[in-house]
């Protein structure tokens, strides 16, 4: 069995940061004595990614997934722990290892602003000394199949926000790298060129059988994209497995869908109502009530269509969320009270 492309073991990241109260009081106080607190952004994540594999990389904001991502391409120094990325360590920075890596970042930019992109695409290709026809093969290539056509002729502070990212995009993969770290690709673009982005990290991944990690706060990304997934908070990872396995791991509920015959009634006796959209009705019961409200509702009323489906993965995620933080507040609680009680 091969080595797997990213392995990751106990990586942890701490942050020094300063603490001052406002006022000009401990603004004087600070420039005799600086306090400062230490910010756990990542807190002892571990994984394993095989090659070829896409896997999403989910977590509200600062739950740690860009930190993490830094420390895998090399843009940060780990505190502690181990991280490979095929087979070499990312903060040494090695030619080797960057050359087969790249790291995307939806709000930031990489070619030159005043520039058309063919130019900064030809910048590319000397820094990573790419053989000129291999080059230009990739580069039309790329070109092609994101549609971007005399796009690559204007200056990049010229292009729309979604046409600025799709040539960021060709420009990070010129050199046709190994992993892929992916942080928010498609955010602030419209659904036209998000699935326009995804289908070109698709076909990348199904040419060159690269791997990629994907951080997105679009589930449609993940959905189209990723066949596992990682859910990060706090620093810690709280799932990690096959997305269709999230849903049914933790979430207890089903949707209804239910049109009747005769227009809709009043159905809050089978399940919480949760919207009515012209003749049809959606409702939300448990998982496990799901076979025995569906029963009844055959039974009892003239049902023209009924439906039964998983909550949206959104809703998966954010209960997730919702419970990892009541354990943290429950947690934090008992430690005070123990620590009142110690006193």
């Amino acid at each position: 069995m091969p080595d797997p492309a990213i392995h990751v073991r106990d990586l942890r990241k701490t942050f020094r940061v300063p603490v001052r109260e406002a006022g000009l009081r401990a603004a004087l106080k600070s420039l005799v004595r600086r306090e400062s607190r230490d910010v756990q952004a990542v807190d002892g994540v571990g994984f394993d990614i095989e090659p070829g594999e896409v896997v999403g990389f989910l977590g509200p904001n600062g739950a740690g997934k860009t930190t993490t991502l830094k420390m895998l391409s090399g843009l940060l120094y780990p505190t502690s722990g181990e991280a490979l990325v095929l087979g070499s360590v990312p903060s040494r920075r090695e030619p080797a290892f960057l050359r087969q890596i790249t790291m995307v970042m939806g709000n930031r930019n990489q070619l030159q602003w005043d520039l058309p992109a063919l130019d900064s695409f030809d910048l590319i290709r000397a820094i990573y000394r790419l053989p000129p026809d291999q080059f230009r093969q990739t580069r039309d290539e790329f070109i092609e199949l994101l549609e971007l056509g005399d796009l690559v002729n204007k200056p990049v502070r010229n292009l729309s926000l979604g046409e600025r990212m799709k040539v960021e995009t060709v420009g990070a993969l010129l050199h046709r790298p190994q992993v892929l770290f992916l942080d928010e690709p498609t955010i602030g673009l419209d659904v036209t060129m998000q699935k326009r982005i995804r289908s070109f990290v698709a076909e990348y991944n199904r040419r060159l059988g690269a791997t990629v990690l994907l951080t997105s706060h679009y589930m449609a990304d993940v959905q189209a994209l990723c066949k596992r997934v990682i859910v990060i908070h706090h620093g810690r990872i709280l799932f990690d497995g096959a997305l269709t396995e999230l849903a049914s791991r933790f979430n207890a509920t089903k949707t209804i869908g239910v049109v009747l015959k005769d227009g809709t009634v009043d159905l809050s006796a089978y399940g919480e109502v949760m919207s009515t959209d012209d003749d049809r009705v959606t409702l939300r019961v448990s998982r496990a009530d799901a076979p025995e409200v569906t029963t009844r509702l055959l039974r009892d009323l003239p049902v023209a269509d009924l439906t039964i489906e998983d909550p949206p993965i959104e809703d998966v995620i954010e209960h997730v969320f919702a419970g990892a933080a009541e354990d943290q507040r429950v947690e934090a609680e008992a430690a005070a009270a123990a620590a009142g009680a110690s006193s």
